[in-house]
């Protein structure tokens, strides 16, 4: 399903070059749960970018369903981030001044769908998610934990293939972290959706079918 050859990404500093990818080859089977890992500055997260569409390499081939995302205009990589990829963020990344329920609704204005139809679409995946009652919530007005569940259920919305999920624990405790873990678990294992998440918590990487170590831009 998911296909990188000989893929590199360059990022210039000041003067220097940085390698973020060297040369990656990898696949990923459709229905996968892969763990990424490696220290900061690896290339962890320029790998998932460049799965995602959010980032184009400066070489090589992305292959999605043996179609090269690399090579497409910005409109057909707009459509595949839209309804094949779902993303969650460490950061969250929520508008502030919207509620749950808003801010699920967002990835479908750009799918055509009333409105209607967008809300009852975003109740489906709050309450895939446990959040059935904090719909009207703003993010201020929720845990961390229930702000990620808020997430998972806009990466969710568009019905996605994919989940590339960044450190989706690292601004929760361990037990919020263990919750949010078993619900992109179970996300995997019951809905079929393939799962990257890039980690620095070997617990989390330890759960994962496959685990990718990644160091100066060269997968091990």
């Amino acid at each position: 399903m998911i296909e990188l050859k000989d893929v590199s990404k360059i990022y210039k500093l000041g003067g220097e070059e940085i390698n973020a990818l060297d040369h990656v080859n990898l696949k990923v089977d459709k229905g996968d749960f892969i763990a990424i890992v490696g220290p900061s500055g690896s290339g962890k997260s320029t790998l998932a970018n460049v799965i995602g569409g959010l980032d184009i390499p400066d070489s090589g081939e992305v292959l999605i369903d043996e179609h090269d995302i690399s090579k497409v205009n910005d409109e057909i990589l707009s459509k595949y981030r839209n309804k094949k990829v779902g993303f969650i963020f460490q950061t969250f990344n929520l508008q502030p001044t919207y509620s749950a329920l808003e801010n699920v609704m967002v990835p479908l204005v750009f799918a055509g769908m009333s409105w209607g139809e967008r809300k009852k679409r975003a109740l489906e995946c709050l309450k895939a998610v446990g959040l059935e009652d904090r719909i009207n919530h703003l993010p201020n007005q929720l845990s961390g934990g229930q702000r990620q569940r808020v997430c998972i259920a806009r990466a969710l919305v568009n019905n996605p293939e994919v989940i590339i999920a960044d450190e989706p624990t690292g601004n929760l405790d361990s037990k919020k972290g263990a919750e949010i873990v078993d619900l992109l678990k179970s996300l995997n294992q019951n809905a079929g959706i393939t799962l990257i998440v890039i980690t620095h918590d070997l617990s989390i990487a330890k759960q994962a079918k496959r685990v990718i170590e990644i160091h100066d831009g060269r997968i091990k």
